[in-house]
């Protein structure tokens, strides 16, 4: 670890209290800063009194005894007999009003403690002192503020956008985003903690960094400083305080009465009243937390593995004496069982394991679920465990287990759950034919009507998977009217019509159905597993292909804070950096989407389809910047991931387009964008149809696809692919004007990139038809567009060039587009009005427009 990061850490996100003390102590006013501990109090007093001339203090334990111990190095020998004792002090610091700052005045003698006051009170000297909160004041020091005699400001612990700008700082490059989520909550922006926290990572390699960013991995293991940093904040424990700190940081949160029915009440309210543990309050009880997180940290790490199952043992025992009446004790009574190895009930565990997928935890759930087979649980417990395996990556495991579970008497139910299970197991392994027969079997055989229907909703599933969308629509139809759904069906159900919606152009019934389900989330989220992921990507992807870029970003970003917070979760459906990377592309910004892919394939497991979807998107990208090496990496490793899924193979065809173009094969390019809008027309999958055939119009070759995306568009919500058809139909009958308005759409929606490509077109037009002046003024658009795509290259944009003005020229231009008029764009040049018209003429002239406001619509960019 380098000395530079050690002795370096950066002062950021503290502005505004810097402000606040520098603008108090020029005033020649006192200041308190107060503040938790480790929150920065002594840093910013350095910061604020840097460059002046101060004399400085501190309060120690070791010299909180000695009278006047802060200031002996600025004191002279004993003072002379009979003389006031506060009066000599304050007479050899000086006169002159000095700045006279203290750390920890908390901490400060008796004696120390009254010279401030006597200071302050006297106006003899402008004081600059911190102190703890939490923690005794003298009395001098606390009447400093209650007397009003400094300004007390606050120092609040570091905002969650606060600790990623101290984190970049520190680590000097991109920090990944869940981890500066997961290093805020457990510092709680206690800065202090934060630095501890990151040097025991780099030293540990939990936090290390990868492609260009840093990321956390694994969990926090405690560096003998860390350890002694907050050891020495939670201070000596008697046994029942020690007690009552460790039911907590194993159990929490803890209700209030559970804790008390456990350990000593004086102990509790101790504990409490030091400061340990808080009260917080749920929506009906009151519930006991550490105070800090790492306080739990410190204190499990105390522990020896005996006391350690027997804290669990007691919370375990409590619990389930008090009774399970919610979901949430269920779960944790099952995972206080299953760690301290004492027995629990298989229904108990089986319980608590569709609890912890509901919470997108699945390798908890798969650790639950086969706890509870160990204890006794049968083939619903299996299924169970097949379906989890399958989906955090142990296809061959899950898959031996399921099918030598089938030879067995099954009832009805663990025939249907087992179907499910397999049938899962068969998708992800790519033996599609097989788990259709499989659902095939369970759906002919099957008489209950709630199990016949959930068999039949994931038959349209796999109808989707499939391409055969109009199949999954008559499925769904058939699953309605069998009887009324569950709750579990219908959450699953409209997952599926989601997903079948998002892709066949009909985004505004995607979007509505996505909508209510997940309005109802709460009811369903432990009983249908997949639904939760399933409607986000269907949700995701009808914004992307109805146009709506933002709402596109604001559900990708969701799903990868929610695959960041658990671990797991997005191996069922994700790839949500590849959606917020398409955005990012489509805004012509295909570096930022790089980054996003990368984040993602970092997260995704190896071999999963959604992580071809990733390197797709990425490979995509790197072509737009000429990345061709990147480009091509992405394409090799993406080919065998998702070849039997389209729609998450899609984005990989259509990347090798741009590779081509990239490479200057313009034919080779229009073949395989061509040949991707085949894959997309077979697979009924009409959103990427529109961008793969949108694709070759960007590409020069608009008379190949114009009617059929003009027949296509009449099939899609939304207002790109109507754009999309009208521009091919612009370039095909030379229609400028049209195209002109088509990229004004685009650049609406936020397509910066086909907004530039498509103002290049229409001064192509121009060009070709000798209007010299309206093909300047399109091409400035486009340059200005494209100059708002950092990097990007394609064949559209590749001619053009920036308007050559002058300075003079250029200093005009800004004149004219405040509203400046001739004559005063000529007094305030020293220039004739003439001559100011005619170098605004020329102007024009270069640009190809025709008046002020046009030249202010471009001036961001020109200048």
């Amino acid at each position: 670890m380098s000395e530079q990061f050690v002795y370096r850490w950066p002062f950021i996100g503290r502005r505004g209290p810097l402000s606040q003390v520098r603008r108090g102590l020029s005033s020649g006013s006192s200041v308190m800063i107060a503040g938790a501990a480790g929150v920065g109090k002594s840093r910013l007093a350095a910061e604020a009194t840097l460059g002046l001339d101060a004399i400085r203090a501190a309060g120690t334990e070791n010299a909180a005894v000695i009278p006047f111990g802060a200031f002996a190095h600025v004191l002279p020998g004993p003072p002379p007999g009979g003389e006031n004792l506060l009066r000599w002090a304050a007479r050899h610091l000086g006169g002159n009003k000095p700045l006279v700052s203290v750390d920890d005045a908390h901490r400060l003698d008796p004696a120390s403690a009254a010279l401030l006051h006597h200071l302050a009170a006297h106006g003899l000297a402008r004081l600059l002192v911190t102190v703890r909160n939490g923690e005794h004041h003298p009395e001098p020091v606390a009447a400093l503020w209650k007397d009003e005699l400094v300004t007390r400001i606050e120092l609040e612990p570091l905002t969650l956008d606060e600790v990623g700008e101290v984190l970049a700082g520190a680590l000097q490059s991109e920090v990944e985003p869940a981890t500066v989520r997961h290093l805020a909550a457990i510092s709680e922006g206690n800065v202090l903690y934060l630095r501890e926290i990151v040097l025991a990572g780099r030293a540990t390699g939990c936090l290390a960094e990868s492609g260009g960013r840093w990321r956390w991995r694994g969990t926090l293991e405690m560096t003998p400083r860390l350890r002694e940093l907050v050891g020495d904040r939670i201070g000596h424990l008697d046994p029942p305080e020690r007690e009552v700190l460790e039911l907590v940081a194993f159990g929490e949160p803890v209700g209030t009465e559970l804790l008390v029915s456990m350990a000593s009440p004086a102990a509790v309210e101790h504990v409490e009243d030091r400061g340990l543990i808080t009260s917080v309050a749920d929506s009906r009880r009151r519930l006991m937390r550490l105070a800090h997180p790492l306080y739990g940290e410190v204190v499990r790490a105390g522990c020896g593995s005996l006391r350690t199952r027997r804290m669990l043992r007691v919370l375990a025992e409590s619990l389930e004496e008090a009774g399970l009446r919610r979901r949430e004790d269920v779960l944790r009574a099952a995972i206080w069982r299953l760690d301290s190895g004492s027995s629990a009930d298989p229904s108990l565990l089986l319980h608590a394991a569709n609890l912890a997928w509901g919470r997108h935890d699945p390798r908890l759930a798969a650790r639950l679920a086969r706890a509870a087979i160990d204890a006794g649980a049968g083939v619903e417990a299996v299924a169970f465990l097949g379906q989890v395996l399958t989906i955090i990556g142990d296809t061959g495991e899950a898959q031996a287990i399921l099918r030598r579970q089938r030879a067995q008497e099954l009832t009805e139910r663990e025939r249907a759950q087992h179907a499910l299970a397999l049938a899962v197991n068969l998708l992800w392994s790519d033996e599609l034919a097989e788990a259709w027969a499989v659902l095939d079997e369970a759906a002919t055989t099957l008489t209950d009507p709630e199990w016949k229907q959930e068999v039949l909703i994931y038959r349209g599933v796999m109808d989707f998977y499939a391409g055969r969308m109009d199949q999954g629509d008559a499925t769904l139809a058939t699953v309605r009217a069998i009887a009324p759904l569950t709750v579990r069906g219908a959450a699953h159900a409209a997952a599926c019509e989601a997903w079948l919606t998002a892709h066949t152009g009909r985004t505004d019934r995607s979007t509505a159905v996505t909508t209510e389900a997940l309005a109802t989330a709460e009811d369903w989220q432990d009983l249908a597993y997949h639904a939760m992921p399933v409607l986000m990507d269907a949700r995701c992807t009808a914004h992307l292909f109805a146009g709506d870029l933002a709402a596109a970003a604001r559900t990708a970003e969701e799903g990868v804070a929610l695959a960041g917070q658990h671990e797991g979760w997005d191996t069922s459906a994700s790839g949500f950096g590849a959606h917020r990377a398409a955005v990012s592309r489509l805004r012509g910004d295909p570096a930022d989407a790089m980054r996003w892919c990368r984040a993602d394939t970092v997260r995704l497991r190896a071999r999963s389809p959604y992580l071809g979807r990733c390197l797709g998107e990425l490979a995509h990208s790197a072509a737009l910047l000429g990345d061709l090496k990147t480009a091509r990496a992405a394409v090799e490793e993406a080919a065998d991931l998702t070849a039997h899924w389209g729609f998450t193979y899609q984005p990989v065809m259509q990347s090798k387009a741009w590779i081509a173009a990239a490479e200057g094969d313009l034919d080779t390019a229009v073949h395989e964008a061509l040949a991707a809008a085949e894959a997309a027309e077979r697979r009924n999958l009409l959103g990427y149809l529109v961008f793969a055939l949108h694709d070759v119009v960007r590409l020069g070759a608009a008379r190949l696809v114009a009617e059929r995306l003009a027949v296509l568009a009449a099939r899609m919500d939304g207002p790109l692919a109507a754009l999309c058809a009208r521009q091919a139909a612009a370039v095909v009958s030379g229609d400028a004007g049209e195209l002109r308005a088509v990229s004004a759409g685009f650049e609406s929606l936020g397509l910066v990139l086909f907004a530039a490509e498509a103002a290049a077109q229409e001064g192509a037009i121009h060009l070709r038809t000798g209007r010299a002046l309206l093909a300047r003024g399109a091409q400035t658009r486009a340059w200005a567009l494209a100059k708002r795509c950092p990097g990007v290259r394609t064949p559209a944009l590749v001619e053009l060039a920036a308007p050559d003005l002058t300075p003079r020229q250029r200093e005009i231009v800004q004149l004219a587009a405040a509203g400046l008029t001739n004559r005063q764009i000529a007094d305030r040049l020293t220039l004739s009005v003439r001559t100011a018209a005619n170098h605004l003429q020329a102007v024009y002239d270069k640009l190809g427009v025709n008046d002020r406001s046009e030249v202010g619509h471009l001036l961001g960019d020109l200048t």
